[in-house]
């Protein structure tokens, strides 16, 4: 039996992480589906949203890049970054034409086929959310920050972890989640790629319960700095499992063995490393590594 017609494995995160998840998942075609965070507000997408408001798309649109397998004047104008001294320095074109096609279309899922459809990309991707909202953190100490920027630079570690203001998951991920034979978490940067989806009570739900998916964690290859580069990894799992409602992780999937982990999470450790960018998942790696949990599940 072929896993790629067979099975339907979904990805939750953001950032290169995610992208590189899916370009490995690319097999798979429509039976793979990217869930991206969208709460990013940094470079230039956080420069748009400040003046145009709406979702963030630096992630979505990076995810759209990994998977961009035939160069054309239509991936090259996507990938375009403006540079200069004027007010576009720095502004990615897909960033603008996903806001321009935001502003014309009535849901910003829309816009994301249509760019999908005109670069060829079958694997499919969802926000998480189709309306603007920011990640918060609360600090040991009591203090509140907001913006995913303002996270990564907490010099306290955190309580907690929040949207706001609180929205609604996009209804066609929560559907993507419900069908999954495999849902896979991570890499990416665990406070705000990783995170923010799972704060989102029906896409959490929909995890919790849809209880015959292999339910897998992808640890980074680098460490992280800020708040999550102090976190230990157990740490990890378990604000990943609280925030699933006490959903258990059903595999581990890194590079290194984890003996403080043995007896509570299984633990599969596999070389995933990029020949040249040994910081990098290898996308073949990858894809080995994943299928050959789905056959064993």
């Amino acid at each position: 039996m072929d896993i790629h017609t067979s099975k339907k494995v979904v990805a939750v995160g953001g950032g290169h992480g995610l992208g590189r998840i899916l370009a490995a998942l690319q097999d798979f075609g429509h039976n793979a589906t990217g869930i991206v965070t969208t709460t990013d507000n940094g470079g230039s997408t956080g420069r748009i949203r400040s003046c145009q408001g709406g979702i963030a798309w630096g992630d979505t649109r990076n995810c759209i890049n990994q998977l961009i397998t035939e160069p054309s004047i239509s991936s090259m104008m996507f990938e375009y970054r403006f540079r200069g001294t004027g007010e576009l320095d720095g502004h990615n074109l897909g960033n603008l034409m996903l806001t321009a096609l935001d502003n014309l279309s009535v849901r910003p899922l829309a816009a994301i086929d249509l760019i999908r459809n005109m670069l060829g990309v079958d694997v499919n991707i969802i926000p998480m959310t189709e309306h603007p909202c920011d990640l918060t953190a609360l600090s040991i100490e009591g203090s509140w920050v907001t913006g995913e920027t303002s996270v990564d630079e907490m010099t306290e570690d955190l309580q907690r972890l929040d949207l706001d203001p609180v929205v609604p998951a996009t209804k066609e991920a929560v559907v993507a989640l419900s069908q999954a034979d495999c849902i896979i978490l991570g890499p990416g940067s665990f406070l705000t790629s990783i995170m923010p989806p799972l704060l989102l009570s029906e896409i959490s739900q929909a995890i919790k319960n849809n209880s015959h998916a292999q339910l897998v964690f992808v640890e980074n290859l680098s460490p992280e700095y800020g708040p999550a580069g102090r976190m230990t990894l157990a740490q990890k799992l378990k604000w990943c499992e609280r925030a699933l409602h006490g959903r258990t992780l059903d595999v581990i999937l890194g590079a290194e063995p984890h003996i403080e982990l043995k007896g509570k999470w299984h633990c599969e450790t596999r070389d995933l490393a990029s020949p040249n960018r040994d910081w990098r998942h290898d996308r073949d790696k990858l894809k080995n590594a994943i299928c050959d949990l789905i056959r064993t599940w």
